[in-house]
């Protein structure tokens, strides 16, 4: 994307014009914006003849405030730039309501008098918004103020530390005036948005859905990674719109989704169910049913590990991008490494603290005032004067102040305890958990810097200290702020420079999506004791506990969706004709950058697959 761009911007340099561009804010961007900052930087891109025009700012708001687009696109664009001031134009939300109006048709009139945009970055929200035009923005809509949806407002909430600090409205371009630029492109990841893309790139154009009309512009792209796509027809079932190379994992897909349509175990489909759903090519590759049922049969009861065929005596290293997304996503499993006797050790990534609320904060101020009338704190007096300084900087805070840092380093302190208590409820002891608080999250802010070399030498240091012969790590992407990914790009390339023999790489999911059984290497199957063991260790983490600061689209607690999803996955393999177990975790393999099967991955530390 930041190459289009750039292209463009010299293409215009060129003809003697400016390049007009349509800019998007929010965490989707933040890769496009680094990237142009380094191609000024590094290759000499001239942004003195760049004018810009943001889609939308929240109202009310001030230019300054952590929550403002216009400080947004400032911080992470404008000021690591050469572009005029005066040729950035971001909606105002600091005006009186009855200037709206006014400031929203000057906004067109400079858009027109720029010559129009040439390209406009949009980013999707989970309504479908494009800009914040939300279900019901028709198709003539221009620049405006408008009410944000319920859904808009409570997937902000995690940025304004609660739904109740989030605008309630919000000055957004238009539909029109977006689909007037010459060049669109739409740019998602992520699983969370794999629905809304789904509908937007597929179904019928309706203003429910604003992202629809983009299917009528002459020029739209769309930009997904492999999560924000998995939901479109020719990535999910491609047999249906066109002709396939049949490989192992489609065919598994095929027959499992065949499976579900016709409510038949795997082991029942007759060659009739494959003609009749388009897939009797697949059905003519093997001759009949019965061998093609069997090959996929058996490669999904391949993949189920109980205990005995775990790991045995290996060193061990998970990775956790918070302090409990280990329990939440993998504590099926830690218990059983532990009880296997593995030398297994906790690598928490960040310190999670800005997931703590104040009052938990208060709770424990309380509990050490208190606790200096029992044991030696220095004298109840002093102990009560340091308690009440925090307690009024505490008081003194807005919604989404950042932290003084001896409020940060208490939040920190709060998550590591839990972090501790919750492996020691899976049989680990508490020195088994290391901190790494990676320097990338230590903004003090929802918003976090790239991930640097020095994040990256603090992973590769322990990896080189404990020379693990197998590491996990988090592969879901869709956490609200984007840290699993980075945490999961620390990781990757700390092992991209790592030496010697390769560990074995497992990635797992659980807090925000869980693998399909088609994708997942290993599936892990927990006894109902073993379910409610995890759900045990989850509750350890009290911060996070019935109302967590960043629940995300979903809200259930993390513990929850978790029984939720363990137990579907279960179920699921049930119906197409499995053994029946009550939950199941599931795992993705590769080793050396290559995808492995579950009978190649060693059970003891000699290398036995115990298959």
């Amino acid at each position: 994307m930041a190459g289009r761009i750039a292209a463009l911007i010299r293409r215009r340099a060129r003809g003697g014009r400016a390049a007009v561009l349509g800019l998007a804010t929010g965490s989707t961007p933040l890769g496009v914006y680094r990237e142009l900052i380094r191609l000024h930087r590094e290759d000499g891109l001239d942004f003195s003849n760049v004018v810009t025009f943001n889609l939308d700012e929240y109202f009310p708001m001030r230019p300054g405030s952590i929550h403002s687009y216009h400080r947004y696109m400032w911080e992470n664009l404008f000021d690591h730039i050469n572009i005029p001031r005066e040729n950035c134009h971001i909606p105002r939300g600091d005006l009186a309501e009855d200037l709206v109006e006014v400031h929203c048709a000057d906004f067109e009139r400079r858009i027109q008098a720029a010559g129009g945009i040439d390209l406009q970055i949009l980013g999707i929200g989970r309504s479908g918004h494009i800009g914040f035009n939300e279900p019901g923005s028709v198709r003539d809509s221009r620049t405006r103020l408008l009410y944000l949806d319920t859904v808009t407002r409570a997937d902000a909430a995690a940025d304004f530390f609660g739904q109740e600090n989030v605008p309630p409205q919000a000055i957004t371009m238009g539909v029109a005036t977006i689909l007037e630029a010459r060049e669109v492109i739409l740019l998602a990841t992520g699983e969370h948005k794999a629905e809304i893309v789904h509908r937007s790139v597929e179904g019928q154009v309706h203003a429910d859905v604003a992202a629809t009309f983009l299917q009528q512009h002459p020029a739209a792209t769309v930009y997904l990674d492999p999560a924000a796509a998995e939901d479109l027809t020719r990535i999910r079932t491609p047999w249906l719109v066109q002709e396939v190379d049949w490989t192992a994992r489609l065919e598994t897909d095929a027959v499992i989704w065949l499976s579900r349509q016709t409510g038949k175990p795997i082991l029942h489909l007759a060659n009739e169910d494959y003609r009749a759903h388009h897939l009797a090519s697949l059905v003519a590759r093997h001759r009949s049913a019965e061998p093609l049922n069997g090959d996929v049969f058996n490669t999904l009861i391949a993949k189920i590990r109980g205990k005995s065929r775990l790991p045995r005596g290996h060193e061990i290293l998970v990775f956790s991008p918070h302090p409990d997304d280990d329990v939440i996503s993998m504590g099926g499993m830690l218990a059983k490494l532990v009880e296997n006797g593995n030398r297994v050790t906790v690598a928490y990534q960040t310190s999670g603290n800005i997931a703590v609320f104040d009052h938990e904060v208060r709770r424990y101020l309380d509990f050490m005032k208190r606790a200096a009338h029992v044991i030696d704190l220095g004298g109840p007096e002093q102990a009560e004067r340091v308690m009440d300084a925090i307690e009024d900087g505490l008081a003194r805070k807005e919604p989404g102040d950042i932290d003084p840092a001896v409020v940060q380093d208490l939040k920190r302190v709060i998550r590591e305890s839990e972090a501790s208590a919750g492996i020691e409820a899976l049989g680990l002891t508490g020195d088994r958990a290391r901190f790494l608080d990676l320097p990338f999250y230590q903004t003090g802010e929802v918003r976090k810097n790239p991930i640097s070399r020095r994040d990256v030498d603090i992973v590769h240091g322990l990896l080189d200290e404990l020379r693990p012969t197998m590491v996990f790590a988090a592969g879901d992407l869709s956490d609200p702020h984007g840290t699993h990914r980075m945490c999961l790009e620390a990781v990757q390339r700390a092992l991209a420079r790592y030496t010697g023999e390769p560990p074995w790489y497992w990635l797992y999911r659980g807090a925000w999506q869980e693998w399909g059984i088609s994708e997942a290497t290993v599936l892990v199957p927990l006894s109902e004791h073993e379910l409610r063991r995890k759900v045990q260790a989850i509750f350890r983490h009290e911060s996070q506990k019935d109302s967590a600061p960043f629940p995300g689209a979903d809200p259930r607690e993390f513990w929850q969706r978790v029984v939720a999803r363990n137990r579907e996955t279960a179920d699921l393999l049930q119906s197409l004709g499995l053994p029946a177990y009550r939950a199941m975790e599931a795992y993705v393999v590769t080793r050396d950058g290559r995808p492995v099967e579950a009978k190649e991955i060693p059970t003891s530390s000699l290398g036995e697959t115990g298959d």
